[in-house]
């Protein structure tokens, strides 16, 4: 059976896996990506880094296998802004999706009435780190980078650039903020409302479904692989995650456990309501009949690394914590907002702040930790309810690993989660959308999962948690600024 190399290229890790034709691993490799917090909230990140770190992995993989892949598929990190000149030469550092430089810009547009008028265009929020208003501040404070750039593009259509030559842009990167999801093109009302309508050609026409690239010169001396070999970019990876996570009937959904908590459930319409949170986005799928109603959401596994920190744990920990403390964490409640960008999803707030409140000299390390986590599961069970959930729900990401929190994260939500076997589903996703582009009519084989059921005897300790939750964001957002739901 063909084999394909799927390389995830995460904002802290870049792995590459190489799946056969069943879709079991053969081979994997990982790299680290520096990372760069600089002050303001500011953060970027060097393309050439990345791109070495996936020369690396894929290097590594296609020598354990022994010989070359049948092809290389693409997925990464989502939004940020990814800057080029038409060679593919970086014209500035990445800014990333995390960046928090146009925070203000962002709470000013929450207020003008800016972000609603470009959602009704468009059924995306947005926030600091999504191309609207980048470019807006870019165009503020560094016009002459926008000048010299002929690419205003993600990750993925980057890395690709530099392997292919080309510039193919997945309609599910291109969809926040500017794209109509139904039509597939953007939406002139979106850039006017940003103010970046005058930038419009740097943003590239999203590639039709299907198509495949190859290795030019360049790439094939980078990844040690045959100049022409074909080559698949995208979805990116909340969309891959989806494919490879089996989500396939509409109203199905996964939650992915990572540094973004990101809920996406499977839809056949697209709703573009004026009235509704102008939050979240509607994503493209390989099948320009179906979407992903996803609202990624800022908290996820940093809140937790930052709360293990706070009470000198680690990872390893976790599960002995999750033990130690009893559901409810000994009336210990936490909000996790702690990103320097505030919230985005299922509500877009800058200055969103995170919590921890009835703390007293009983509390325990381990009860810190068990709120936190908790807290987690009420977000993601809040962007859940936000996206429509009515199917299945699958649990993935590194999350995944503890096995008491994949067990909170179902009672909290208060249903079983699916959680596939394959821990690198990003990897596994965007394969099966290079076997369909290079196979058409070529169907992915049902993953395996485990299934971690809710259990009773808690639902009304976390009912009674969550609805707690709800009204205290409510009081909340009405302290930071935003308006109650």
């Amino acid at each position: 059976m063909s084999t394909i190399i799927g390389v995830d290229i995460g904002t802290s890790v870049t792995k590459a896996v190489a799946f056969d034709g069943a879709g079991r691993a053969r081979a994997a490799a990982v790299r680290r990506s520096h990372v760069e917090m600089l002050p303001g909230g500011r953060v970027e990140q060097d393309l050439d880094d990345v791109v070495t770190g996936v020369g690396e992995v894929v290097r590594e993989v296609a020598h354990a296998l022994g010989g070359p892949p049948d092809a290389v598929a693409l997925t990464g990190q989502g939004d940020g802004l990814w800057l080029r000149d038409a060679g593919g030469r970086p014209v500035r550092p990445a800014i990333s999706w995390m960046d928090a430089r146009a925070s203000e810009l962002v709470t000013r547009w929450l207020a003008d009435g800016t972000i609603r008028a470009a959602y009704a265009h468009t059924g995306s929020g947005m926030f600091p780190g999504c191309h609207g208003p980048l470019l807006h501040w870019l165009q503020q404070h560094e016009p002459k980078t926008l000048d010299r750039a002929a690419v205003a593009g993600y990750c993925v259509d980057a890395v690709a650039q530099h392997l292919t030559g080309r510039v193919c842009l997945d309609a599910s990167d291109a969809t926040l903020p500017f794209l109509d999801p139904r039509t597939r093109r953007y939406a002139p009302e979106a850039l006017a409302a940003c103010g970046v309508e005058g930038r419009a050609d740097l943003l590239p026409a999203p590639a039709a479904p299907g198509t495949v690239l190859g290795l030019d010169g360049r790439g094939a001396r980078l990844l040690g692989l045959a100049e022409g070999l074909p080559v698949v970019a995208g979805p990116y990876d909340l969309p891959a995650c989806a494919i490879g996570s089996g989500v396939r009937a509409v109203g199905d959904g996964v939650l992915i456990l990572g540094t973004t908590l990101a809920s996406q459930v499977l839809t056949d319409r697209v709703d573009l309501d004026p009235l509704a949170e102008p939050a979240g986005m509607w994503l493209c799928t390989p099948d320009p009949g179906r979407w992903l109603r996803a609202m990624p959401a800022m908290v996820g596994t940093a809140a937790l690394e930052w709360v293990l920190a706070l009470v000198g744990a680690t990872t390893a920990d976790v599960d002995a914590l999750l033990t130690e403390s009893p559901p409810g964490a000994r009336g210990v409640h936490a909000f996790p907002f702690l990103s320097e960008a505030g919230e985005r999803a299922p509500f877009v707030e800058p200055s969103a702040q995170g919590r921890l409140d009835g703390l007293s000299l009983a509390t325990g390390r381990a009860d810190a930790v068990r709120a936190v986590c908790e807290a987690v599961g009420y977000a993601a069970r809040h962007c859940l309810e936000a996206a429509g959930l009515s199917g299945d729900l699958a649990l993935c990401g590194g999350g995944t690993r503890s096995v008491m929190w994949a067990r909170l994260m179902a009672d909290v939500l208060g249903r079983p989660v699916r959680i596939p076997l394959e821990e690198q589903v990003g990897a596994l996703g965007v394969v099966s959308v290079a076997r369909a582009s290079l196979s058409p009519g070529y169907e992915a084989p049902p993953g395996r999962h485990r299934v971690v059921e809710p259990r009773e005897d808690v639902r009304p300790l976390y009912e009674d948690g969550y609805e707690r939750y709800r009204a205290g964001l409510a009081t909340a957002r009405a302290g930071w600024g935003g308006r109650a739901r």
